[in-house]
């Protein structure tokens, strides 16, 4: 652990990690809130679905976008820009709310003006995180206690939203939110950066994304990982879509319940980042992302079919942790691989792979959701990852020697 405790050397990751705590603990919160108020104005798996395809889908569109400004402009003003918006999106959900004039096709709206900021803002984030910690050898325990502060927020907010909404509503949640924005953007503004070179915007968009493309499509890293990881995204991550459902019809809960089942898998997912964070280097990483595959689709045919509550927590915590394994593992190696110019347009195509395969995943879970059920449909899931994990398992011997390579080039680790 000692080694990503490095990372907070750095001034301007300190306040990073604050202000990150702040905006997901925020985001979170009205996530749950968001779900929560659908379901209860209309008790339908299907608008469940249709939501979170909707706040999420915009980052098959956008985060393209995201990583090549990322690459050409300014990240921090950038990384500003995003929560300005985001600010003007839950406030307007708060508003919205307390007037008592909301309904689901506007909650539908602000989910998708929401994705629009989540698919712009995640890959400049990601490789803003570079900026923060100049030193290759701390980057990787940087990289992990970023994503251990997302399921940190996942694993917290789910909690806050439940006990907010029980004792005051889904209103107050969004209202939460925006002032947690307004919190970030003044801890981004007194962070002291020095301006990096960046290319001119003179070449068109196009091509400059498909310059992105072409380099991604060179490294075998990449074309092998990616696929695995949208695999995971759009085959187990769906169960956020689907929990409420399991939280009032299968446990008989409320909101708190919800809040338990979302926060279990925060918590799995979370002590996948520590175990990540305490590694010495990313070396051995291939290895253990062909492990999460498999635990989180195991796991989640568990939780799929569970009745008992403490089973289903921990086949749920188990879930988490196999996807951070997944997602983190990945995140880790391609941020040590990549060139810095093109690392924005690289994290992005990786954010189209970890998020924005998830809506497509929750729209078709909460279609199938409402013909076979919803624990039928994560089982079906998590055998889908089960045979990923198996295929990819196969291509390791291929991968570590591509790896291990490239590692020897740049210097990481012990030859």
């Amino acid at each position: 652990m000692i080694h990503a405790l490095r990372a907070f050397q750095y001034r301007n990751f300190r306040l990073y990690f604050f202000g990150q705590s702040l905006s997901l603990l925020g985001t979170w919160t009205q996530q749950v809130a968001m779900s929560w108020l659908v379901y209860r104005l209309t008790g339908s798996a299907f608008l469940l679905g249709v939501t979170a395809f909707a706040s999420q889908i915009p980052i098959l569109f956008f985060a393209p976008l995201g990583g090549l400004w990322a690459d050409r402009f300014d990240r921090r003003k950038l990384f500003i820009a995003t929560q300005a918006f985001a600010v003007v999106q839950a406030l307007a959900l708060a508003a919205l709310t307390y007037s008592n004039v909301i309904e689901v096709w506007q909650i539908i709206v602000m989910a998708v003006l929401l994705g629009v900021v989540m698919a712009t803002d995640t890959p400049v984030r990601q490789s803003f995180v570079t900026e923060l910690v100049p030193s290759k050898t701390d980057l990787p325990g940087a990289i992990a206690m970023n994503g251990l502060v997302q399921n940190a927020g996942r694993m917290i907010g789910p909690s806050i939203a439940g006990l907010l909404i029980a004792i005051s509503s889904e209103a107050f949640c969004f209202l939460a939110n925006g002032l947690s924005k307004i919190a970030v953007i003044v801890i981004v503004a007194l962070m002291q950066i020095d301006v990096r070179a960046v290319k001119a915007a003179s070449a068109p968009m196009l091509r400059g994304l498909k310059e992105g493309a072409v380099y991604a499509a060179s490294l075998l890293p990449i074309r092998l990982l990616l696929p695995i990881v949208a695999l995971i995204s759009f085959m187990a991550t769906p169960y956020q879509a689907l929990m409420p459902i399991f939280a009032a019809e299968v446990f008989k809960g409320d909101a708190r319940m919800l809040g338990f089942l979302i926060g279990a898998a925060g918590l799995g997912g979370s002590s996948g980042l520590l175990y990540l964070a305490a590694r010495r280097d990313v070396r051995g990483l291939a290895r253990l992302i062909a492990f999460g595959a498999l635990l989180a689709g195991v796991s989640l045919m568990v939780f799929g079919e569970s009745k008992v509550l403490w089973l289903s927590l921990a086949a749920i915590m188990l879930t988490g942790f196999g996807i951070i394994l997944v997602g983190m593992g990945t995140s880790m190696i391609f941020q040590t691989i990549v060139a810095d110019e093109k690392r924005g347009r690289v994290m992005s195509f990786f954010t189209v792979a970890f998020l924005g395969m998830s809506p497509l995943g929750s729209f078709v879970a909460g279609s199938l959701a409402h013909q076979i059920g919803a624990g039928h449909t994560l089982f079906a899931g998590g055998a889908c990852c089960v045979i990923g994990a198996i295929v990819l398992w196969r291509q390791l011997p291929r991968l570590r020697a591509d790896i291990r390579k490239t590692y020897l080039e740049l210097g990481v680790g012990k030859p």
